[in-house]
């Protein structure tokens, strides 16, 4: 195995020794149940955590978080815009063209290069720490357009876009910071104050949790404890949601089932009453001397009947049938035919009557 990702395995499990409510988190059901399918004894989740236990993701156990929303009709179809969430401290999106970010590419780095960027790193983090934030945010620029492939330079740049609200500007930096080593804490933590500032909740608490595990950094944990119930919240919601959705489909579903068996059963029987009752069997509509196919007695039986279910099939029967529900007169026809005569008996008798010349 990659001996990074033992390492990293075995800081997790200390994370989880030292603060058991992270296999808490929702985000962790899996690794909960493959633990108890194990037999492992996981202790309850804590009924209060009033401060980081040494590991992150430290934000307070689903247990902790604020009520549930109350139940929504399944019929709504806004459900997820109702949600209601504490957006003190959001800001509006900056709007500024892209930054510079150098000639990623295209671009041999000297020596000398790297050595003047890093000159110019320290410019920029000596005139944060004074407060101009403009001219720190300029030298970042120049160091990064000498030396664009050190993912810190982008990091220090995006702590400054953060400082002058424009956490778009910190995204973008973030995420070429990652893309050049996406095992620096650095750049997570100020992406996830940047989706702070947007109101990003779920972006913010995964990507602030991340920044922990790489690194712990008690400023980013003190956010990840801000922001992680309000992404608990959206989370479950969501779920709810997507629960009350799928429930509503599977109800349509079965509607649809039901409508659908509900129209061939019905069909069936105006099929079987046009093959059996459209005049075919003695009485008024077809062969006299019983009553109309309306109030035939044990029809039901008749279509149970292999006999007469089968002398049905014979087309010369049918065409006499025929012939005689369209004139009950011409019965008179088939009283030389035994063929005829024998089914037209045989019904007769079902009904309770006599064959009629």
């Amino acid at each position: 195995m990659d001996p990074r990702k033992v390492t990293e395995l075995k800081g997790f499990v200390q994370m989880c020794e030292s603060n058991p409510g992270i296999l808490h988190l929702p985000e962790m059901g899996f690794f909960r149940t493959w633990l108890q399918s194990m037999g492992a004894n996981i202790p309850p989740p804590a009924k209060k955590q009033d401060s980081c236990q040494g590991g992150c993701p430290c934000g307070p156990s689903p247990s902790a978080a604020a009520p549930p929303e109350p139940e929504l009709p399944v019929d709504s179809e806004s459900e997820e815009s109702e949600i209601e969430i504490d957006n003190e401290g959001v800001i509006e999106p900056d709007t500024d063209d892209q930054q510079e970010m150098g000639e990623f590419d295209n671009i041999e780095v000297t020596e000398e290069m790297m050595d003047q960027a890093n000159e110019k790193k320290i410019e920029a983090i000596n005139a944060l720490g004074e407060g101009d934030l403009q001219k720190a945010l300029d030298l970042f620029t120049e160091a990064i357009k000498l030396n664009p492939r050190v993912a810190i330079l982008y990091a220090k740049r995006a702590s400054v876009f953060i400082k002058m609200q424009k956490p778009n500007a910190a995204i973008r930096d973030c995420n070429r910071a990652i893309s050049i080593n996406p095992d620096s804490a650095q750049p997570y933590k100020w992406r996830g104050k940047a989706h702070r500032l947007l109101g990003h909740w779920e972006d913010a608490a995964k990507d602030l949790a991340t920044a922990c595990k790489l690194d712990y950094d008690e400023d980013a944990s003190a956010l990840l404890k801000e922001v992680q119930p309000k992404a608990n919240k959206i989370m479950e919601h969501r779920r709810k949601y997507e629960r009350k959705r799928e429930e509503k489909e599977i109800k349509e579903k079965q509607e649809r089932i039901k409508k659908a068996r509900e129209e061939h059963a019905r069909a069936q029987r105006d099929e079987e009453a046009r093959q059996f009752g459209g005049g075919y069997f003695p009485g008024a509509a077809g062969f006299p001397g019983a009553t109309p196919p309306g109030g035939m007695p044990g029809l039901g039986e008749l279509f149970k009947d292999p006999e007469l279910l089968n002398a049905m099939k014979d087309p010369e029967v049918m065409a006499a049938f025929q012939d005689v529900a369209q004139n009950p007169a011409n019965i008179s026809k088939y009283q030389n035919n035994p063929k005829i005569m024998a089914l037209v008996t045989k019904l007769s008798a079902k009904f309770g009557a006599s064959p009629q010349p």
